[in-house]
């Protein structure tokens, strides 16, 4: 058992919390907790190493979620037996832009009683308002308002996902326009909605930072451009966040040639320059996207669209048309998911695991620095095309899964890397394993039989 005394914890740049969680780790790894071990109350712990007991509840949660302990209602939280081996032939699977699921029964139980109660109560069935009820775009409004986007019930549309959203901003503004100017390489989906409407996408040269302001506006005069579309926190894939300076400069280009930013706002949780977006400097040429997908859980795909005033009931049609709005469970759920607390506690948790996975892959792949390095879901390894090609057959052979690096390309910008979803395995385990194998691939040459 660990000692009565007050015991230190390590020194790092991690929240506190989970340099308590590292402590207690190691505390397993040592023997001091063994398998089947009942831990000290949280209480007990918080004395032990001088914090409080909401540090010692999220570290214990990390824990859990990690597959190290167990809580069992009513009896306390136990140690797993991990003497099992792993098994070596697990398909890690760096593909999804997942979080990891930090949303527990508990939570999820809590919030489906919930919104049950309401969903039984609504009118005509379910049957309710395309664009969400005026209930449920509140509680949304009131959460977007809180995190990242002062929006007011009345802006807003709840769709199917940010995905929906982005599909639904380049159908409203298809009539004005036949191509797209983005960064030269970006978000698959954005890619499959612009083909879906028979726009093309045209690529901008990039800095650290986004796109360059003079590449853009040569872009946008050369081919009558009037969509932009552009991720400006973690960039996907290439993992940027674009600051308030250059976000006006752009917005400037954009308002010079009259053309409207779609702002996919769905990594606004990692955002480290300042809360500063491009809906807040050009409202009335910004449409603004986010969900819950990657901030909570991809189990509720509560999308939301602020799009310009004149230009919300258009979209709002065409959200009837499509599919007569988010599903109304869902949308309960949802909304009951941000009231009980579970979205902003499972934001910070997050922020929080994508630090500590950033970190682990700095270290794996020896990278000097990233460009987000308070942490981000997402990194991107740059090579060749040929090179990023080969990586991902050889690591596919591996049974490690990395994102076809076509896939992110748009036209012919000669970008070349590969993008490692790190959020994506349930565990670190998982992720560190499939690291260490690229890292291998990388550091190795391949046979070539002549």
């Amino acid at each position: 058992m660990i000692a009565a005394t007050k015991l230190l914890l390590p020194d790092g740049d991690l929240a506190l919390h989970e340099r308590l969680a590292t402590a207690l780790v190691s505390a397993i790894d040592n023997g001091a907790f063994k398998p089947g071990e009942r831990l000290p109350t949280h209480r007990r712990l918080a004395e032990r190493f001088g914090v409080s007991i909401g540090t010692v509840t999220r570290a214990v949660d990390a824990l859990s979620d990690r597959g190290l302990v167990r809580g069992e209602i009513g009896r306390g939280t136990f140690v797993l037996d991990r003497s099992a081996p792993s098994d070596a032939n697990d398909i890690v699977d760096l593909t999804i832009n997942a979080p990891p699921p930090l949303l527990g029964y508990e939570a999820l139980a809590e919030a489906a009683e919930i919104a049950t109660r309401r969903a039984l109560q609504l009118a005509n069935g379910g049957y309710v308002d395309h664009s969400g009820t005026d209930a449920q775009r509140s509680v949304v409004a009131g959460w977007l308002t809180g995190t990242r986007q002062t929006v007011t019930a009345d802006e807003i549309v709840l769709t199917n996902g940010a995905q929906q959203g982005i599909h639904l901003a380049f159908a409203a503004l298809k009539d004005r326009s036949a191509t797209i100017a983005t960064e030269g390489a970006t978000f698959p989906g954005a890619i499959a909605a612009a083909a879906n409407l028979g726009l093309t996408m045209l690529p901008v040269l990039t800095d650290g930072e986004g796109m360059l302001p003079d590449a853009l506006d040569a872009v946008l005069a050369a081919n009558h451009c009037k969509i932009i579309y552009t991720t400006p926190v973690c960039q996907n894939p290439l993992g940027f966040e674009t600051g308030p300076e250059r976000r006006r400069a752009i917005a400037a280009v954009a308002t010079n040639h009259g053309a409207t930013i779609v702002e996919d706002d769905i990594y606004g949780l990692y955002a480290a320059k300042g809360s500063l977006t491009y809906k807040d400097i050009a409202p009335d040429n910004t449409i603004f996207v986010t969900s819950l997908s990657k901030s909570l859980t991809p189990l509720v795909r509560l999308g939301v669209i602020v799009p310009p005033r004149p230009m919300r009931a258009g979209i709002a049609k065409r959200m009837r048309a499509e599919s007569w709005g988010l599903p109304p469970f869902v949308a309960e759920l949802s909304v009951a998911l941000i009231e009980t607390g579970a979205a902003t506690r499972i934001a910070a948790q997050l922020r929080d695991e994508a630090m500590a996975r950033q970190l682990m892959a700095q270290q794996i792949f020896n990278i000097a620095s990233l460009p987000m390095p308070q942490g981000a879901p997402h990194i991107w390894l740059p090579m060749s095309p040929l090179a990023a090609e080969r990586l991902a057959r050889r690591a596919s052979e591996a049974k490690v899964r990395i994102t076809p690096p076509g896939a992110t390309i748009v036209g012919a910008s000669g970008i070349g890397g590969v993008r490692l979803c790190i959020m994506a395995p349930p565990a670190r385990s998982g992720l560190e394993r499939g690291l260490f194998i690229l890292a291998g691939l990388l550091g190795s040459e391949e046979d070539v039989i002549v």
